[in-house]
């Protein structure tokens, strides 16, 4: 099997029917998980040709996936020099989580408050997709469908300065809420915050929902401890 084949994955979030959108989309969340893992240290140069051999692609792809990189904060673009890996601290990520749980539980409150009955439903079909991924045993497979949860969620709010600052805040941190849930128990836990939360929208329960949103974000505590160990490991 190719390096490629192993490592690119189904991007839900693409558009249906696009397929150089998807590929892009798929190579960016492929180099982005290399980047938490360790497989590219701080610092290094991404180097097109051999990221498109590395991933059996052209270097077209390769060149939007880097640019998005470059907006999620994880790829540092340099003129006339190409890419590097981000330099990012553990305070800074710690401070980033600190920020997406602020804006998470704002989301929650007011989907609590203005989402209707049928994005009610949407978001509860889209939970139950994450039991059927959380079941399965794939962190993988979940972390899509948790993109999907959370996306779901920030549409709900009906605020939509909130859900594009939300929604960019989130896909700065995404790549670390993933490497989290390999974290063992992880799953299963991120599954559990996300009950709290669709319980409290379903019972229009704003300050609940806003409680149960923003913890299920907010690293602390023993999370915290798992967190830096999942990075010293990567």
């Amino acid at each position: 099997m190719s390096q490629s084949a192993r490592t690119l994955a189904p991007d839900p979030a693409a558009p249906r029917g696009n397929a150089p959108v998807r590929r892009a989309n798929m190579l960016r969340d492929a180099i982005a998980q290399a980047i938490a893992t360790g497989d590219f240290k701080p610092g290094e140069h991404l180097d097109e040709v051999a990221l498109a051999t590395r991933y059996g692609v052209s270097r077209t792809p390769i060149r939007e996936a880097l640019m998005q990189l470059g907006t999620m904060g994880l790829v540092e673009m340099r003129p006339n020099r190409g890419a590097f890996v981000r330099r990012v601290s553990v305070t800074d990520m710690v401070e980033m989580f600190e920020v997406m749980a602020e804006l998470e539980g704002m989301c929650a409150r007011l989907a609590a408050r203005r989402m209707s009955s049928d994005e009610i439903d949407a978001l509860e079909r889209v939970h139950l997709d994450c039991a059927a991924a959380a079941d399965s045993g794939d962190p993988d497979a979940y972390y899509y469908e948790n993109e999907r949860f959370h996306r779901v969620l920030y549409a709900g709010c009906h605020n939509r300065f909130l859900m594009e600052e939300a929604s960019r805040l989130h896909d700065r941190t995404k790549v670390y809420r993933r490497l989290q849930l390999r974290v063992r128990g992880r799953v299963a836990n991120s599954f559990s915050e996300h009950e709290a939360v669709v319980a409290a929208i379903r019972a229009g329960d704003p300050d609940l929902a806003e409680k149960a949103a923003r913890e299920h974000v907010l690293i602390q505590g023993e999370r915290f401890t798992d967190f830096v160990a999942s990075l010293g490991e990567g």
